[in-house]
This record gives C-alpha cells, structure tokens and sequence, in this order.
C-alpha cells in the first residue's frame, strides 16, 4: 500500500497523524497556496500536479495504490482532477468530508447557491464586511466597492487587493468565539461572509455572529465526485478493509 493524501485541512493534518502512526506508507500533498504550510510527520510534496493527466502521471510513476481527497470542501477543481484520475488509473479514492454547517436557533443566514451569488446578496447600503471567504475569490467583490471588506489572511497579499476598501488581519486558524467576536466589534462589523467549509475549526465566526445578531451569506458547497466518508476513524477502517479486498 502506498498513499498520497491530498491535504490543506484540519483533518487532513489528523489524518496524516494517524498515518504515520500505523506506519503506513504516504505522502502528504499540498496546494501551495500559504507560504509556510503546517509541517506534517510524514513526506510532503508542495504544488499542483498538471491537471487530470500529470496526476496520473504521478500515481504511475509514484506507484500509488490509494489516494485520499481531503482537500477544502470548495476546492473542487483538484477533487474533480482526483476523480478523473483515479477513474482514469483504476486507484481506489476516498474522500474525506466534513459534516456541512447547519443553521441553529439565532442565526440569521442567506443561503447562496454559488460563491459568484454573494457579492449581489449584499445590501446597497455601505456595509462593514467580514469577507471570511480567503483570497481566490476577493476580486468578485469589486462590484460592491461601496463596502469596507475585513480580510483574515495567512499570508500578506503579494499585491494590492482589488477592492478600494479593506482591513488585513494576518492570523492562524483555528479561532476561538471569543477572539472572533472580539474582531466583529472592534472593526463593526454589520455581515458576515463565509463558506460552508463545515466543521469546528471554523465555526467561531457564526457562533460570533448569532451572539452578535449578525446576519451571515453562507455560499453553499459545491457538488463532488465518488465516496466520501466524514471522519478520520472511518478512513483509517477504509485503508484496511480495501487493502483486504486487494483494491
């Protein structure tokens, strides 16, 4: 058995904990999108693969038996190319998926279909926003410069944002409900944007935000590819029982 695990989340870094543990062979990938990445106990390869046919590339020449996708709920470009490529290969895949948020007595939530829907839920009306969403997508709120946009980064930008009207604040995940309320009121903020990237290490910022009757734009999550299974447990028993079926 030989894994590659495709990582970048808090249950990816679990995950790969557990691997080692059981000594099991494998490597950790990431995107490469922070600059300095969580360090993790087992082998790691930092960056893209080529798309659909260099990942295939990979698990031949890297002699892959089992791949697990446990990437962001919204990257669904690579899960898709993990899909396609293990399809294509005849690797066993599994994805690794944390349960969804759902709305709780208190939130005040508009739920959107897409990441592109936000900006135009937003109100007309200048607003104080804590855009919880990361970087790839900032530039969709160019349309709504009317905003002041609150922005909790990794890393500094490597240029200047495309929005006239922004708050940087570099910082680590995960967050407590306290720290994220202290940051709602210090820069009062009136709505909160975020994914529904599901989990707890990311759920401070609408616990905040029903303590502080803030209303929240949830983007819902895209929908991917193949089997998934929601905990790390329940991967770790996948390993075992598709190595006994000799997948």
């Amino acid at each position: 058995m030989r894994v590659l695990l495709l990582g970048g989340t808090t249950e990816a870094s679990a995950l790969a904990v557990r691997l080692a543990q059981a000594g099991i062979d494998t490597v950790f990938s990431y995107a490469g999108r922070t600059r300095a990445p969580v360090l993790q106990p087992l082998p790691t390869r930092i960056g893209g693969f080529g798309g659909v046919q260099g990942l295939v590339h990979y698990l031949r020449s890297k002699a892959i038996s089992h791949v697990i996708d446990a990437t962001h709920p919204f990257a669904a470009g690579m899960s898709g190319n993990a899909f396609a490529a293990c399809t294509q290969n005849g690797t066993a895949l599994i994805r690794l998926e944390r349960a969804p948020w759902v709305a709780q007595t208190g939130d005040d939530w508009t739920i959107v279909d897409r990441i592109e829907d936000m900006p135009k839920a937003l109100p007309h009306a200048p607003a104080r926003v804590f855009l919880a969403i990361g970087k790839q997508q900032i530039g969709l709120f160019s349309v709504k410069p009317q905003h002041h946009y609150v922005l909790r980064l990794v890393d500094a930008p490597d240029a200047p944002l495309p929005l006239p009207q922004t708050t940087v604040v570099l910082a680590r995940g995960p967050f407590t409900t306290r720290e994220d309320t202290a940051l709602m009121r210090d820069h009062g903020i009136t709505h909160v944007l975020a994914k529904n990237a599901g989990g707890s290490a990311a759920r401070a910022k609408l616990d905040a935000a029903r303590a502080l009757r803030l209303p929240v734009i949830m983007a819902a999550r895209p929908a991917l590819p193949g089997a998934a299974l929601d905990s790390v447990d329940a991967v770790m028993g996948w390993l075992g029982h598709s190595a006994l079926r000799g997948v």
